[in-house]
C-alpha cells in the first residue's frame, strides 16, 4: 500500500506541472484556439497523429479522423478527452464530433 501512495504523489505533480504550462502557453489564446491547440495533449501522440481538431464554437469540438473505423473507436473515449481539456484549459467542452473528411477535400488538400 505504502508503494501505490508513492506512486500517486508524481503523478499528481506531474499533472499540475502539465495543467500550469498548458495554461501558460494558452492563456493568450482565445478558448476557441485553445482547444485545438489542447487535442493533442488530451488525445495523445498517437491519436494524434492520425487526427485532426478542426473547430471548437458553442461548446463543440469538431476533430476529423481518417475513418468510420477511427471515428466509431474515439466516439468511446469523447468523455475522457473532453474531461482533459477541461483540466488544461477550464474550458467545457460539452460534445466532440469526429468526421470522416469528404474523399474530394483530402485530394485537394494534398495537391496544395
Amino acid at each position: 500500500m505504502g508503494r501505490r501512495f508513492a506512486e500517486s504523489k508524481p503523478m499528481q505533480s506531474a499533472r499540475r506541472d502539465l495543467k500550469s504550462l498548458a495554461a501558460r502557453v494558452f492563456k493568450d489564446s482565445p478558448a476557441e484556439e485553445a482547444v485545438l491547440l489542447a487535442w493533442p495533449l488530451a488525445c495523445g501522440s498517437a491519436v494524434a497523429e492520425r487526427t485532426r481538431a478542426v473547430d471548437f464554437q458553442d461548446g463543440v469540438l469538431r476533430v476529423e479522423v481518417p475513418d468510420r473505423g477511427w471515428q466509431s473507436q474515439l466516439e468511446a473515449f469523447s468523455l475522457q478527452y473532453r474531461h482533459k481539456i477541461s483540466e488544461l484549459l477550464d474550458v467545457t467542452v460539452s460534445r466532440i464530433s469526429y468526421e470522416v473528411p469528404h474523399t474530394r477535400t483530402r485530394a485537394l488538400r494534398r495537391n496544395a
